[in-house]
């Protein structure tokens, strides 16, 4: 019998989710981000949140609302700033958010090594620079490396493009990105789709994300969005 729950509105979806929490949120930019779910934790209340993205948000819209809502202490990101993450911008420059910069190789491999149960592993990125400080080091054949540990999050927001009644996952092009490792990285896994199919209807060997993986599904409809007033 399958363990994922089906259900039929992002409030459920997104219930329960504590304050405190580290959420991991997929997308790159605006591709592949739980728009919906997003919007459902700004009306849950979950305040005082740890967010793990790709970046820190875009516009007014997803993330940067959630920023925007004063709901997030803490954010770990591979880029904070761009033309439009004006939103995490004002809120770091006056002190109101924390911020840890984690380059984008090493975040995904943070998160895979928590889903694998890897307790820790040496890269060479970072090396001699502030964001290696204060990390062990050691020298592999000749190559500096310092340690990093994974990155666990007790709930992941991710948007796949469909998923079937065992919560088996496909993703659309790019919006793949940071979706699979999330999944297994986090306590409970929570996933927007467009489309849930009978199983046997996804081809297995298109399935990248198991449903062992995935807590939560909710379906919901397509919806386009765009960034406007990018300073």
């Amino acid at each position: 019998m399958s363990r994922v729950e089906l259900l039929e509105t992002v409030d459920e979806a997104v219930a329960g989710i504590e304050d405190g929490s580290t959420v991991l949120v997929g997308g790159f930019g605006l591709a592949g981000m739980p728009f919906d779910l997003i919007d459902g934790l700004i009306r849950q209340g979950a305040k005082d949140l740890t967010i793990v993205s790709n970046n820190a948000g875009n516009g007014e819209v997803g993330l940067a609302a959630l920023l925007k809502a004063g709901r997030v202490r803490r954010v770990l990101c591979s880029f904070p700033r761009q033309s439009d993450s004006y939103v995490f911008d004002e809120l770091y420059r006056s002190g109101r958010i924390e911020l840890e910069v984690v380059p984008q190789g090493n975040l995904a491999e943070r998160m895979r090594a928590a889903g694998a149960g890897i307790g820790a592993f040496f890269s060479p990125t970072a090396v001699g620079t502030p964001l290696g400080e204060g990390k062990e080091q050691r020298t592999i054949d000749g190559r500096d490396y310092v340690l990093e540990l994974p990155i666990k999050g007790d709930y992941a927001l991710i948007s796949a493009h469909r998923a079937d009644e065992m919560g088996n996952l496909v993703y659309r092009k790019t919006a793949r990105n940071f979706g699979p490792v999330m999944a297994t990285a986090a306590a409970t896994t929570i996933v927007q789709v467009g489309e849930v199919v009978p199983v046997g209807d996804l081809d297995p060997e298109a399935v990248v994300t198991p449903g062992i993986y995935v807590d939560r599904v909710v379906r919901v409809d397509a919806r386009h969005y765009t960034v406007q007033g990018a300073r």
